[in-house]
């Protein structure tokens, strides 16, 4: 029996799972529960910002924002440039930081800080999008979308008491977007004088602390006392600033990570600024510091050009790295020894590297002035305040390996006195960083000035058969024009021009025209106007400089951007 109910459990049992297992199976494919509905499908075009952004927290700036620009050329710049960028900003980080940490140490008994290991890591930045702003004055703000969740590897001996500690940073995050002001715009490189950042948002800055090879974080309390007092350090001692983004928002919130955006934020929360000076303004804008007087005397013995009959000498005078146009003497017809007896002032900006550039030309009647040489004096060359005669040997060119300088061409006879301002004379800074006006020249008329006209640029001008534009200003019956620029709807001149005046022009008004003149020979649209501008001139006598663009009348788009200045001897 016993034999017998074995097998008859054993089968027992095995049916029994058997129709147990079919019985489910049916059920479960056959048999469905009532109270289950079908999800409902929205498009994202009915979700709202909220649910989009819980859906989505990764959505790029460029995307959400059309105020943001897609930069992911700058993104991939960065992925090449990061191996030699990584290694810069380390070396740089490490000089700024040295003689800081040499100055902080002694308050609190270190004997020594060292960076054994500094380096960023293999993963770069990424710039979610960037948005520019545009200004009248001269500068550059950027407002550039950073998040970078990287794999730098910071280790830090520090040696105090006998015993040494060793504390490695590691997995560092920062969600910024921090705004970016480069001024002023300089001409000289990397063409801005300074760089202003600020903190548009408070700063989400998250990293890991290893001490002695171990997760110090581990330490119960630790974690949080750490992190807030690193990374204030860290903003003090090195000024590296941080800015938040606003998608960090749905991420897990830890009390420390706001203390360390409060306190970050009151350091450099917009308007408060980080400054970081790159060049000397003054330097970078090369203000002037002098005047140089140049009367060209004579010439002698000069080789004539014509085929027949003497040559019709005339001298342009020029400052090298100066953008204003050449000053003339007179034309002194048939002499090959003409007397001139003329004088000009030139401003200077840096007498180290400024030269001046003599040229005689024999003027023609008909076609092109025939160059008859030329001669270069560095201004390094001459004694300040004390006056001096030069006579140079007229040559072909400035190149002393050309043998063709040996062949005489004459001489030249000039006399030159360069004078630096003093402290009280030169021209001082407005708050904007520009250079302010300076005085009149010698020999103004009493209760007149100098009325000085620089025209800068323009934008979007185009005419109707040939964009090659120059600009014709009018004022009081004089005439002044400005270079061609060929082919360019947004010349750029840089010209000044000066009107020596009596009297204020108050109730005066200046005629500014931009015109095109066809580069082709012929008679069909040789010229055609681009646009106008009446500018009064009762503001600049009351402000002294207006720097502004104007619309053009009678164009569609166009701007002239001119500065005006009225120069007083007083």
């Amino acid at each position: 029996m016993g034999l017998l109910s074995s097998i008859l459990g054993f089968f027992g049992f095995g049916l029994g799972t058997s129709i147990g297992i079919a019985i489910g199976y049916y059920m479960f494919i056959y048999f469905q529960p009532s109270d289950v509905k079908d999800p409902v499908i929205r498009p994202l075009v009915e979700q709202d910002t909220s649910s989009l952004l819980r859906m989505m927290p990764e959505i790029p700036l460029w995307v959400k924002n059309p105020d943001y620009d897609r930069i992911d050329w700058l993104n991939k710049f960065l992925e090449l440039m990061w191996p030699y960028l990584d290694k810069a900003i380390c070396k740089t980080v490490k000089n700024i930081a040295k003689p800081i940490i040499a100055e902080q140490i002694p308050k609190y008994k270190i004997e020594a800080v060292e960076f054994d290991t500094l380096t960023l890591g293999c993963l770069p930045p990424t710039l979610q999008g960037m948005k520019v702003y545009t200004t009248d004055d001269k500068e550059l703000i950027m407002e550039p979308c950073m998040k970078w969740a990287g794999n730098p590897n910071v280790t830090v001996s520090v040696k105090a008491f006998g015993l040494k500690a060793t504390v490695q940073v590691v997995d560092l995050q920062v969600f910024a977007i921090p705004r970016i002001t480069l001024k002023p715009l300089v001409p000289t490189f990397p063409c801005f004088a300074k760089i202003f950042v600020s903190l548009m948002e408070k700063p989400h800055v998250d990293f890991g602390l290893k001490l002695l090879g171990a997760d110090a974080m581990a330490i119960p309390g630790l974690y949080r006392f750490v992190q807030v007092r690193i990374i204030l350090y860290h903003v003090i001692f090195t000024d590296i600033v941080n800015i938040d983004n606003e998608l960090v928002k749905f991420l897990p919130r830890h009390p420390w990570q706001e203390l360390i955006k409060d306190q970050v934020a009151n350091m450099y929360l917009w308007p408060k600024t980080l400054e970081v000076p790159i060049m000397d303004p003054a330097k970078a804008m090369k203000k002037p510091v002098g005047i140089l007087h140049v009367k060209v005397l004579k010439a002698m013995k000069l080789k004539k050009k014509d085929l027949f009959g003497a040559s019709d000498p005339y001298l342009k005078l020029k400052l090298t790295e100066d953008k204003l146009p050449s000053k003339k003497t007179t034309v002194k017809h048939t002499n090959l020894n003409p007397v001139w007896n003329e004088e000009f002032t030139f401003v200077v900006k840096d007498p180290e590297s400024q030269a001046l550039e003599l040229i005689l030309y024999d003027w023609e009647q008909v076609g092109k002035h025939d160059k008859m040489g030329m001669n270069v004096v560095p201004l390094k060359e001459l004694t300040p305040e004390e006056s001096k005669e030069l006579t140079l040997e007229v040559l072909k060119n400035m190149d002393p390996n050309d043998t063709q300088n040996e062949k005489s061409r004459g001489q030249l006879v000039v006399e030159l006195l360069y004078k630096p301002f003093k402290d009280d004379e030169a021209p001082k800074d407005d708050g904007d960083g520009a250079a302010a006006v300076q005085k009149a020249p010698d020999g103004t008329p009493d209760g007149g000035g100098l009325l000085a006209v620089i025209i800068h640029q323009a934008e979007d001008v185009e005419g109707k058969h040939h964009t090659n534009p120059y600009v014709r200003l009018l004022f009081r019956g004089e005439e002044k024009r400005t270079k061609h620029v060929k082919k360019n709807r947004d010349p750029r001149w840089d010209e000044e021009f000066q009107f020596m005046l009596e009297e204020p022009p108050v109730n005066d008004r200046i005629h500014v025209e931009v015109l095109s003149a066809s580069s082709r020979i012929g008679l069909l649209h040789p010229k055609e106007t681009l646009g106008y501008v009446d500018i009064n001139l009762a503001d600049v006598v009351s402000n002294k400089r207006i720097n502004a663009k104007y619309h053009l009348i009678d164009s569609k788009n166009g701007r002239i951007q001119i500065e005006l200045q009225w120069r007083t001897s007083s």
